[in-house]
């Protein structure tokens, strides 16, 4: 398995559209803040490791990608994470919630 070395994603509306959907009324603190490609996913509840659905190893895990305001919430300020097989180009896509 690979490990890609960590990116921190800065998320920048693109339009006054986005700019007001990146808005929380409740979240606060780091929610919103913690997309990111590459290094350790930082798991909300229990570490979850995906296998391939081709080859059966232990998929490389690619991004993560947070929440981006209280109209798009993923699963009570959640986070989606991307894993992904370099041997088979598999994806798999995984939701935790906080």
């Amino acid at each position: 398995m690979r490990q890609i070395p960590p990116f921190r994603l800065e998320p920048v509306p693109l339009s006054d559209e986005a700019a007001s959907a990146s808005e929380f009324k409740w979240a606060g603190g780091v929610i919103g803040r913690r997309h990111k490609i590459g290094g350790e996913p930082e798991f909300i509840q229990s570490e979850s490791w995906p296998k391939c659905p081709a080859c059966g190893e232990r998929m490389t895990f690619y991004a993560q990608l947070d929440s981006i305001g209280d109209e798009f919430m993923i699963a009570d300020c959640g986070l989606l994470y991307v894993f992904l097989c370099y041997d088979d180009y598999s994806v798999v896509g995984e939701v935790q919630s906080g």
